[in-house]
């Protein structure tokens, strides 16, 4: 067996074990305590980005740089406290994304390579995992004891980019928020990079 064989051998092994970890449902973890919903404003020049409840009132909102390679947003709640801030790295092999809450922690999300369809990005400082499937757009996001924090789902029946957040400890809503939101961006980047891949192709003659 050659190198390549070995090494698809290894990718697909490790995305079998991610798809595992990725797949759970409520019938595993249980109801959860309450759903938030997410949503991209389309058109909007800041791309704001609004976190609602089960009521559809506006928890958390987004505003962002105009600039992409910047990447950065600032996330308030409703009475417009600034509750996180997000950046990004421009260049980065790992694809790294940096949240900073307002009472000073930091955390890292730092996507780890060799996952083709399924992605597993580490939450440092936190020591939690986020497991998801991007083609499903499901993701479980898990402590140190493996144990659910929440679960993101994709909404197919809206205009938006629209997830549901199913809150499973909801002491840490507003990490958790930060956390999603960040996914979002990171996806958001993702479409656009391969739609200007897409063109570049497209344009060669």
């Amino acid at each position: 067996m050659g190198f390549l064989d070995s090494l698809k051998n290894i990718v697909e092994s490790a995305n079998d074990i991610v798809d595992d970890m990725s797949s759970a449902t409520v019938e595993d973890y249980g109801p959860p305590a309450y759903t938030l919903y997410t949503a991209l404003q389309l058109g909007n020049i800041n791309r704001q980005i609004d976190i609602t409840d089960e009521q559809d009132n506006v928890k958390y909102y987004t505003k962002s740089s105009i600039f992409a390679l910047k990447g950065k947003t600032d996330i308030y709640d409703a009475a417009g406290n600034v509750i996180a801030h997000l950046e990004k790295r421009p260049v980065s092999l790992h694809e790294k994304h940096f949240i900073t809450m307002a009472d000073g922690s930091n955390y890292t999300l730092s996507n780890e390579i060799f996952h083709v369809v399924k992605d597993i990005t580490n939450i440092e400082g936190l020591d939690w995992q986020l497991r998801g499937n991007v083609i499903g757009l499901h993701f479980n996001l898990v402590d140190e004891n493996d144990e659910p924090v929440a679960t993101i789902g994709k909404k197919a029946i809206s205009i938006h980019d629209k997830y549901a957040i199913d809150m499973y400890q909801p002491e840490q809503e507003q990490i958790v928020v930060a956390i999603v939101i960040q996914l979002e961006k990171m996806l958001e980047q993702r479409r656009e990079n391969e739609s200007s891949t897409t063109i570049s192709f497209g344009d060669d003659d």
